[in-house]
């Protein structure tokens, strides 16, 4: 272990004037986002690498972090996306046959502080009860006055456009977990395969990796291609990906997903699930504090039978502003009873909020990415080796 008064002092800040103090294992400066928290008791390159932390600071509820390391095939994006990581006790020294580096190196070579030292059960009793809000990590100030000025002139992320901070700027195919460009938006020949157009809003690399798994050529565009242009590589079926922010505030990504729905089968998880909702009419609504882990008990509405999820989202789908909607609402979340997942009733068309493609685990809903190709072959699609028109034809 590092010798303590050898370790920086840092400090975290919260909007409402509640200060946490611990040490800094990695980075140094200041960071500022919404402070939140995730209960896994394993996956942390996962949630630092999910697009879907752009502008949060998280909190791990599990103890001991850094215990396995950091490792480029766990990556779920090319980046550490969170803005600031808080721990209760960083493990320095990672065993795992698969580590490449520390945690600690990882966050340094992405610029982001890690903060150890704190009480992370008393910092995630009072999100709980106050709800997530902004705060900020610093290892240069322990002005608390100050550092409180510079937390309630942060505006926060509501409101606020994240996927335009994540979503990639070209469309790319993803073959055999590389990305490939395609300015040109010419699919890969001869791969057999059906053919998938991936909304990219801020995509997970493994939501593609499952996709290829269930036998899928993805060809993923920025989050502000227009749906007809999307249509124009004549898609067996189209993907919405997950994402960070404020969902009612994409307005143009709505439209696209309007465009897009009746004229492909089309599967959403998480944000896109949202995005379906608005653009069916619905409304969305921020929770108190999110639903971040990998223990969230979702209730198949159809079988009865409960899945143990993984999530993370601080938005959801108002269920009461879907009840006159053409859709069939499928799952709820047995903690809270919100909108876990619907059905379109006149399209082919499903949507989750949940992430049954999640790594670590759980696996439970992993059956959904074989559910979307048999939907792709009930309305009509064939692989990109078929020389008929493809068309879609409608549930």
């Amino acid at each position: 272990m590092t010798v303590p008064w050898k370790r920086t002092r840092a400090v975290v800040v919260l909007e409402d004037g509640t200060v946490f103090r611990g040490f800094a294992f990695a980075g140094a400066g200041r960071a500022l986002g919404e402070v939140v928290f995730n209960t896994g008791m394993t996956g942390y390159q996962e949630v630092l690498t999910d697009p879907s932390y752009k502008g949060q600071i998280v909190a791990m509820t599990y103890p001991l972090t850094g215990t396995y390391g950091i490792n480029a095939a766990d990556m779920e994006s090319e980046a550490v996306q969170v803005e600031g990581f808080v721990v209760k006790e960083y493990q320095e020294f990672a065993s795992n046959w698969r580590s490449e580096k520390t945690l600690a190196r990882f966050l340094e070579e992405h610029g982001k502080i890690g903060i150890e030292g704190i009480d992370t059960r008393a910092l995630t009793r009072h999100i709980r009860q106050a709800g997530a809000m902004r705060g900020i990590l610093s290892t240069d100030s322990d002005d608390v006055p100050e550092l409180l000025d510079q937390v309630r002139a942060f505006p926060g992320l509501h409101g606020v456009d994240l996927v335009r901070l994540v979503t990639c700027r070209t469309p790319y195919l993803w073959i055999r977990g590389e990305k490939i460009e395609r300015p040109s938006r010419e699919w890969w020949p001869g791969h057999p395969g059906h053919r998938v157009a991936a909304l990219d809003c801020g995509i997970k690399f493994n939501i593609l990796r499952k996709l290829e798994e269930a036998g899928c050529q993805v060809m993923v565009f920025p989050a502000d291609t227009p749906a007809e242009t999307m249509l124009s590589v004549k898609p067996d079926a189209v993907f919405l990906s997950n994402g960070p922010g404020d969902p009612a505030v994409l307005e143009y990504v709505i439209r696209t997903v309007r465009g897009l729905l009746g004229q492909r089968p089309v599967f959403g998880i998480c944000l896109g699930h949202q995005l379906m909702g608005l653009a069916l009419g619905g409304q969305t609504f921020k929770l108190k504090f999110g639903h971040r882990g990998a223990n969230q008990p979702v209730k198949d509405l159809s079988t009865g039978k409960v899945e143990i999820t993984s999530q993370n989202h601080g938005y959801c789908v108002d269920l009461s502003s879907m009840r006159d909607l053409p859709v069939r609402l499928t799952h709820v979340n047995l903690n809270d009873g919100t909108l876990e997942g619907m059905e379109h009733l006149e399209v082919p068309a499903f949507s989750v909020q949940y992430h049954p493609e999640a790594s670590p685990g759980p696996h439970d809903a992993s059956y959904l990415f074989r559910r979307f190709v048999a939907m792709m072959e009930r309305n009509g699609a064939e692989t990109s080796s078929g020389l008929a028109e493809r068309n879609c034809v409608h549930a």
